[in-house]
């Protein structure tokens, strides 16, 4: 994806620390949407309860969807940033129907990479190979 992401939009679910919880107090989703709208992409978070806190933070920096389907609408890749129960089953046919580009960075090894690959969704998770 190179360094100049102008025009690439990122889904990105999790903004919290983690799960059961608004606290954004070091949370890797910081870092993400930094990185990423510096380089000039766009981001449409969701987060089951952090959504106020990321307002508070990134104000209309980023984008707010309602539910975690909405924010993958016309995004060219998933980022998942916190590992929120219902993350962990999602509909990974809706996901590959509804982003551009069926890929996901996995930031907390929720999914099964050789499961995606025969769904036909290129994954990406820290830490594992």
């Amino acid at each position: 994806m190179g360094e100049d992401l102008t025009n690439m939009t990122f889904a990105l679910w999790g903004l919290a620390f983690k799960l059961k919880t608004n606290d954004m107090r070091e949370a890797p989703s910081i870092t993400i949407i930094e990185e990423l709208t510096k380089r000039g992409a766009k981001i449409v978070a969701f987060d089951p309860k952090a959504i106020e806190t990321a307002k508070e933070i990134f104000g209309n920096k980023i984008q707010y969807a309602k539910n975690a389907y909405d924010a993958l609408k016309n995004a060219d890749a998933l980022i998942l940033a916190t590992e929120w129960n219902e993350f962990r089953r999602p509909n990974f046919e809706l996901i590959k129907e509804s982003l551009k580009t069926p890929i996901i960075f996995d930031g907390r090894n929720l999914y099964d990479k050789k499961r995606l690959k025969t769904k036909g969704i290129e994954y990406f998770s820290v830490g594992k190979k």
